[in-house]
């Protein structure tokens, strides 16, 4: 019988208030998109089944951090145990950017892998719908430089309204969640249980017919 292996990855979403944290993510899982999202309280989660490949399926369950100061003292708890990051900010109104440097060094300072390294965060700088090219292609040079300033591990422009680049980032972060997960495996091959906790890997007979 194929084996097939089962991961599970706790993915962070953070960000300043109203840079499109929730549409990112309704429009990852739904395939949607609305004008009418109420501001998060709190956390809200979601659910995402990838099929990575045939024999590869990798569930995420999307943390909706909200983005107001005061869930920041409550943040160590929602970021335990996570293994990604999507930190996300409005490309249209630039000094989200420098909140975006400021959720980084949260995230840095309360989570980090079993090897003690940050867990992968990718940039992905939200709205760029509502800009003209000419400002898209020149903010390109400023956001290299920031994420290596910051240790960003890539940066996108998305478009949670136009579904632009929405799935190849969270394609990206996957891949880089798996490098590390099987960096992990590896140096704990000894010690790890099936189902001891996110981002482990859990073998099963392989009857996925798809991503759900």
């Amino acid at each position: 019988m194929a084996v097939c292996t089962d991961h599970l990855f706790k993915v962070l979403v953070v960000g300043d208030v109203r840079v499109g944290k929730t549409s990112v993510v309704l429009r990852s899982v739904r395939k949607s998109f609305s004008e009418n999202y109420k501001t998060t309280i709190g956390v809200d989660f979601a659910l995402k089944t990838v099929q990575r490949d045939p024999r590869t399926v990798v569930r995420l369950q999307l943390w909706d951090i909200a983005g107001q100061e005061q869930t920041r003292n409550l943040s160590r708890v929602f970021y335990r145990e996570a293994r990604g990051a999507l930190v996300v900010f409005d490309a249209h109104n630039w000094p989200t950017l420098d909140s975006a440097a400021r959720w980084k060094s949260d995230l840095d300072a309360k989570v980090s892998l079993d090897s003690g390294r940050p867990i992968p965060a990718l940039l992905l700088a939200n709205k760029c719908d509502l800009m003209e090219q000419r400002d898209r292609d020149a903010m390109a040079p400023s956001l290299d430089h920031f994420c290596l300033l910051h240790g960003f591990s890539g940066w996108f422009e998305t478009s949670a309204k136009e579904g632009t680049n929405i799935e190849e980032a969270g394609s990206l972060l996957v891949e880089q969640m798996m490098t590390d997960s099987s960096d992990g495996l590896q140096q704990n091959k000894d010690v790890i249980k099936p189902g001891q906790r996110s981002g482990r890997s859990i073998a099963s007979p392989c009857c996925w017919g798809g991503a759900r």
